[in-house]
């Protein structure tokens, strides 16, 4: 059998992905790396020798992590058609020692985010951000935010296989059951559309890039994950508790969680002065 990616190919991998319970976004992120790859072999048979040289073009065009991703894809449907020698090893990666400040949404940028949502009136989206951000919670996540749920003041979260409690703290929850009564929300998902469905990623990445300008925050730090991982740094501050947020945050591997256990570069900078390793006395030729 030539080893080619046809469309009753992509079909059968897509279908694993949704038998396998990945999300919509991963099964939309793997189809398009997929594809990426389908576009540089062309009709060519697939051989490791195409997947290395795939390899080396990724590495000229993109940062590490983002080649590392789009491996990933490749190489879950080399697998999942049995071609296992075709399959490449990922870039070997060291655990990077502090955050980028560049990429960093800070506490404050936060806030002035939520002022901008309120200033603008769309009171849903400004409580969305702070749901995310006070429960760690995923975007994916978001529609077991319901009625239900804030009356509980905890939602259950069950996606892949894997059940987890999100609490909602009472401040939230009142400020979620009065967008719910005024409207007429009486049961579902509370973060919905004008049609009554669950807002997506991109409809929420848009309307959250809308509010950069005002609040004056630079858009590359705007996206709803960062909310997320503002919620872990902070946390992980206050409580130094590593286990219990990859609770929180749904992780499996303890290690995925270790990122938010990074400082940033100038506050990293900051504790290696402060060793008081350079004695200050002034040299003399």
């Amino acid at each position: 059998m030539e080893k080619q990616i046809s469309e009753p190919l992509i079909i059968q991998f897509r279908d694993r992905l949704a038998r396998d319970e990945r999300s919509e976004a991963t099964i939309q992120k793997y189809m398009r790396d997929l594809e990426s790859f389908r576009r540089f072999v062309g009709k060519a048979k697939i051989t490791k020798e195409q997947v290395i040289a795939y390899k080396q073009y990724l590495q000229e065009r993109y940062q590490p992590a983002s080649v590392n991703s789009m491996l990933a894809a490749v190489n879950c449907f080399l697998k999942e058609m049995g071609w296992y020698d075709c399959v490449v090893k990922a870039l070997k990666l060291q655990r990077a020692a502090f955050r980028s400040q560049e990429r960093e949404l800070t506490k404050q940028e936060y806030y002035r985010l939520l002022r901008a949502a309120k200033e603008k009136g769309d009171i849903r989206l400004y409580l969305l951000m702070e749901t995310i951000c006070t429960t760690g919670i995923r975007v994916s996540e978001l529609r077991f935010i319901t009625a239900e749920a804030v009356q509980e003041g905890r939602a259950v979260v069950s996606l892949k296989g894997k059940t987890r409690t999100v609490l909602i703290p009472g401040s939230l929850c009142r400020e979620l059951q009065t967008y719910i009564r005024k409207k007429k929300i009486h049961s579902g998902s509370i973060f919905i559309t004008k049609s009554g469905q669950p807002m997506d990623r991109n409809n929420i990445l848009h309307s959250m890039k809308e509010l950069c300008e005002t609040a004056q925050v630079d858009r590359s730090k705007v996206f709803p994950h960062n909310l997320r991982h503002l919620f872990a740094c902070l946390y992980y501050k206050a409580q130094k508790d590593l286990s219990r947020l990859a609770d929180i945050l749904g992780h499996s591997n303890i290690n995925t969680t270790r990122i938010y256990t990074c400082v940033s570069g100038a506050e990293q900078s900051r504790q290696i002065e402060g060793l008081g390793l350079v004695l200050h006395e002034k040299i003399t030729a």
